[in-house]
């Protein structure tokens, strides 16, 4: 495995003289502090042995968003917290997808068409819910918004996962769409793309910003059924607070050059992707989102202040969502080299004095 503190040690210059005059202020925060992700110019925290007393110093990680070598422990506890907001019915996977021509204005103005991508997707089913002779009421979703392929490049989308349900608060009912023997149907997938596509340019032109000159009359949107909707919230959670790329994809770091992995779409098969170190550290960061920006968001009866009514419908319901240990992992534990016994944490954010001329990375047991 290839750390991404090593390409950025090894590339940084390169990165910084070819890509400077299109970086933000978000953007150089997560290169230093993805560079710095457990090395020696990071702050250290004390460990003890609890069977032999052994103590060492180990670094800690930079805990940025958008570093893949960090916040596993965040992803595995939103994880947990969606599998137990389950609810008896069928989920759907709905992806929105903005077109190519408008990209350009996506980059240029990220935090307010992000945010109006994320609005506009639950708003359109929100109004096909509301519509639905089966469900007629307000729906639940879990958004998450994603900005790159497989392959890295730059294309956003947010995925939605949708239980095929709605709660009526007026007459205090709840409602589910009926299974198909064919294959699970929520909505037209074409008529939720003419409304997407009418919210989405309506809210541009609100916002004050200008459509471009060309753009497509039809527009993408998917929805495919996912069952219980937990393959689909694991997909969703891999990518949620560890970057666009998992270390372990990295390849090869040589020749100026460097390797990744990624599964190709279409085929399921793995594919290598081969690029420059200046470029493949553009592909990484071109996707680090505005300050503050939340990337995941609830929506509907699936809202975090909604707790009381989902406690509610697995009570009456007598639903108890599938136990999350199946894909809740626990943290590593650091253990010790001389006897093997788990060592616990009793400082941190100790800082030290680097004064080296570039981070040598340190080895340390666990995953912190």
């Amino acid at each position: 495995m290839i750390r991404l503190a090593t390409v950025i040690d090894t590339f940084e210059a390169d990165f910084l003289a070819q890509y400077r005059n299109r970086l933000t202020s978000d953007h150089h925060r997560a290169l230093a502090a993805m560079k710095q992700c457990r090395t020696q110019a990071s702050p250290m925290m004390q460990v003890r042995c609890t069977g032999c007393d052994h103590q060492k110093m180990v670094p800690h990680s930079c805990g940025h968003r958008h570093c893949p070598h960090c916040q596993h422990h965040e992803s595995q506890q939103w994880l947990e917290r969606q599998l137990k907001k389950q609810v008896p019915a069928e989920y759907f996977l709905l992806t929105f997808t903005l077109p190519a021509e408008f990209r350009g204005l996506a980059w240029a103005h990220q935090s307010a068409v992000y945010g109006l991508l994320m609005r506009c997707c639950w708003e359109t089913v929100r109004i096909f819910s509301q519509n639905d002779k089966q469900l007629q009421g307000t729906p639940g979703a879990i958004a998450v918004l994603h900005t790159h392929t497989r392959r890295l490049e730059y294309h956003p989308h947010v995925h939605l996962v949708m239980p095929a349900a709605a709660v009526d608060g007026e007459r205090r009912q709840w409602r589910t769409k009926r299974r198909q023997a064919k294959g699970g149907y929520l909505f037209n997938h074409k008529a939720l793309a003419k409304v997407f596509r009418g919210k989405m340019l309506a809210g541009i032109e609100a916002a004050g910003l200008a459509l471009p000159r060309r753009h497509p009359e039809k527009w993408v949107v998917d929805c495919k059924s996912v069952g219980s909707g937990e393959p689909a919230l694991v997909y969703l959670g891999r990518y949620l607070y560890r970057g666009v790329i998992a270390e372990k994809d990295i390849v090869a770091c040589d020749n100026a050059q460097v390797s990744f992995r990624y599964r190709n779409a279409r085929t399921g098969r793995m594919e290598r992707r081969t690029v420059s170190g200046a470029h493949f550290l553009w592909l990484v960061l071109q996707h680090v989102l505005p300050k503050g920006f939340r990337r995941a968001r609830n929506f509907g009866f699936l809202h975090p202040n909604c707790k009381r009514l989902i406690a509610l419908l697995h009570l009456l319901l007598r639903f108890a969502p599938n136990p999350v240990l199946a894909w809740v992992k626990e943290r590593a534990p650091i253990l010790c080299a001389c006897c093997g016994a788990v060592m616990v944490i009793v400082k941190t954010r100790i800082r030290t004095l680097f004064a080296g001329p570039a981070p040598a990375l340190l080895a340390a047991g666990g995953t912190l």
